[in-house]
């Protein structure tokens, strides 16, 4: 399982190192794509290949036919980069993907149970002291829904 908060700096030639904890469990390639909430999720190539299967499973062969699942499918998979971790733990960010999340500087990177979320680290930091503040209302939502 992967938890954890981590700030690491992005190096000069603009690679971020991952947590120790991290690297064993991700293995040597991962995949990243645009994730939501302005972050980039990680994912390792099996379940990469889990998520796949749900993003295009439907009712039928035809699902390309559904305009929303269409733009959602294009959001994740084309702009989705396969990217190798090195001997020392660090990935390159696509170029495209730091943009995305104006990514300079510092990096939050995020375990969130199956996927790492990688964030700029002053947008993560804004976003944690929000949800922080709603937590107990967000626990009694999703304990709400539970017991329907």
């Amino acid at each position: 399982m992967l938890i954890g908060e981590y700030i690491h700096t992005i190096d000069e030639k603009n690679r971020v190192s991952l947590p120790v904890k991290f690297r064993k469990e991700l293995g040597k390639k991962i995949i990243i794509t645009p994730g939501l909430d302005q972050c980039l999720f990680i994912f390792t190539s099996e379940e990469w290949k889990k998520v796949s299967k749900r993003l295009s499973d439907s009712d039928s062969d035809l699902s390309f036919l559904k305009a929303d699942k269409r733009s959602f499918n294009r959001f994740m998979f084309g702009r989705a980069a396969e990217v190798e971790v090195d001997s020392i733990g660090r990935i390159l960010i696509p170029d495209f993907l730091k943009e995305r999340i104006k990514l300079e500087g510092k990096a939050a990177i995020i375990g969130v149970e199956d996927r790492v979320e990688i964030w700029n680290d002053k947008t993560w930091m804004q976003y944690r002291d929000v949800v922080e503040k709603q937590a107990d209302q967000l626990a009694e939502k999703l304990s709400k829904k539970e017991d329907d």
